[in-house]
Parts: structure tokens; C-alpha cells; sequence
């Protein structure tokens, strides 16, 4: 009986893996078109940054530029304060990836292992807030920032960005609910209370969630464009994000210098996920554990 039955498994065996391989590939296809889809305005960018303006708008489009123009990068850093910009740039998001970093971890250890009345509604209404647009509070925020004298200043990206990241505190949660409670008690009876705990035993433990999320903030305060619109007004206080739009006039705009621009904007976050990626999948995947 079993040498009988054996083929026609074989061949189920066989009809199966054929399933699997054209399932695969299929979704082997469907991701590669997904990336193109993904990767083409990137493409597209750079490859404008060497164009002039009659490049750009020929049709049919022009993808190889012929000539190259190497003097728009230069030529877009003489036309912009970049330096002062890319300072600008540099320091608020430094800042704001430190202190996000700081209060979200603390948070996130009060809502996962300290257990106070009201804990669970408070942390769910702490997420509710995620649901909320930022076009609702535009307008609120401004009049706060108007009435403290902020305006025009870094404090209004800095102070909301650092103090306040839903996010961050929810994925920090889930991860230090994995922590084993045996260790919290050792410390205990050693005598540490709760932010020895925090610094001592946490901390060390989360570095990899801290780090996916200190990228995260990172490439969200580098690539804020609204705040600065709303909230600065000079020149000299300006982001690269915001600087780049300079470039467009009232009634045109340079868009050879300004792909120029924005490829050299980009650097700094490309940088950071290349040698990052890693901590970003891995602080995700931990994250999203049962413990």
C-alpha cells in the first residue's frame, strides 16, 4: 500500500512546490514593481540636479542629462545660506532626538511596569492623540507659541518635538513589557528605586528600540517643512527644508538649483539609514515580541 500511495504523494509533493514557485515569484514581481515605484522619484531627482531648465520640461522626458551640468550644486549653495541652514537643521534635531529619547523612555517605563490608578485610561487616551490631525492644532499651538513670545524662534520646533511624541512612548511600552520582572525585583531588594531601575536596568536593555527610534525622530525633525513654515520668519533661523523653498518664485522657480538642493538635503538621512537600517528592522521586530 505505502509503495503504491508514494507516487501520488510525490505528486501532490510536486504540484505544490509548483504553487509555491509561481506564488513567489509573483510576489517577487509585485515587490519589485512596489521598489521601482519607490525608487524612481529619488532616480528622478538626482538625475534633474545635472539638467538645466530645458531638460527638465523637454517631452518626451530626457532621462540621461546632455550636458551635464555640475555647476547647479554650487551654484544652488551660493544662491541659499545653506551653512547657516544646515546648522540650523543639525542642532534642533540633535536636540529633540536626545530629549525624545529621554522623556519617551520614561514615560513608557511609568505606563509598562509602575502601576498607579488610571494608568491603563491615561495611556489610552495618550494614544488617542495620534488620531488627532496636526491641521487641528495648528492654529492652538501658534497662539500658544505667539503667547510665550516663541515666534520666529527654534523653541517652537524644539519644545513641542522633544516633550511630546505619542509614538515613541507606545513602541518604548512594548518593549519594556518584555523585560522579566525578575529583574526589576533584584534591584529592588538591592535597594534602587524607581529611576535607578530606569537608568540601571531599562536603559540598557532598550538600546536597540531607542535606537530605531531615535532614527525615526531623527528623519521626522530633518524633514519637517510645515512647523518652520508656520512658526519662522527670517532668514537666518530658517531649516534646509524650508531654505528649498526659496527657490520658488512667485511666478517661477529654479528647479534645476533646487534639485540640486534637495539632493544634497537628503544626504544626512540617507547616511543615517544606511548604517541604521539594521537598529530600525531589529528595534521594530523586538518591539513587536510577546515576552
Amino acid at each position: 500500500m505505502n509503495q503504491k500511495w508514494k507516487p501520488i504523494n510525490v505528486e501532490k509533493q510536486r504540484t505544490q512546490k509548483k504553487r509555491i514557485s509561481i506564488s513567489t515569484l509573483l510576489l517577487h514581481v509585485f515587490l519589485i514593481i512596489g521598489a521601482l515605484a519607490m525608487v524612481f522619484p529619488f532616480v528622478w531627482t538626482i538625475l534633474s540636479s545635472f539638467k538645466d531648465l530645458s531638460q527638465i520640461f523637454i517631452i518626451p522626458p530626457q532621462w540621461i542629462p546632455d550636458p551635464f551640468v555640475w555647476s547647479n550644486y554650487p551654484n544652488s549653495l551660493k544662491a541659499m545660506p545653506f551653512a547657516q541652514a544646515y546648522f540650523n537643521s543639525f542642532y534642533i534635531t540633535i536636540i529633540i532626538v536626545i530629549c525624545t529619547l529621554f522623556t519617551a523612555s520614561m514615560a513608557a517605563y511609568a505606563f509598562a511596569k509602575i502601576r498607579f490608578r488610571g494608568s491603563n485610561v491615561l495611556f489610552i487616551l495618550f494614544l488617542a492623540t495620534m488620531m488627532i490631525p496636526k491641521q487641528v492644532t495648528m492654529i492652538p499651538l501658534y497662539l500658544v507659541m505667539d503667547w510665550l513670545g516663541w515666534l520666529d524662534t527654534h523653541l517652537t520646533l524644539i519644545v513641542p518635538g522633544a516633550l511630546f511624541n505619542a509614538f515613541a512612548v507606545f513602541l518604548l511600552r512594548q518593549f519594556i513589557m518584555n523585560i522579566p520582572t525578575e529583574l526589576e525585583e533584584a534591584a529592588v531588594i538591592d535597594g534602587a528605586n524607581y529611576f535607578r531601575i530606569y537608568w540601571s536596568v531599562v536603559l540598557p536593555l532598550i538600546r536597540p528600540a531607542l535606537a530605531a527610534i531615535g532614527i525615526f525622530t531623527f528623519m521626522g525633525a530633518w524633514n519637517n517643512f510645515i512647523d518652520p513654515l508656520i512658526y519662522l520668519n527670517s532668514t537666518s533661523n530658517f531649516t534646509v527644508p524650508l531654505l528649498l523653498n526659496q527657490f520658488k518664485g512667485l511666478y517661477t522657480a529654479d528647479w534645476s538649483l533646487m534639485m540640486a538642493g534637495t539632493v544634497i538635503s537628503i544626504i544626512p538621512i540617507l547616511i543615517v539609514y544606511i548604517f541604521a537600517q539594521k537598529q530600525i528592522i531589529e528595534g521594530i521586530t523586538i518591539t513587536g515580541m510577546k515576552g
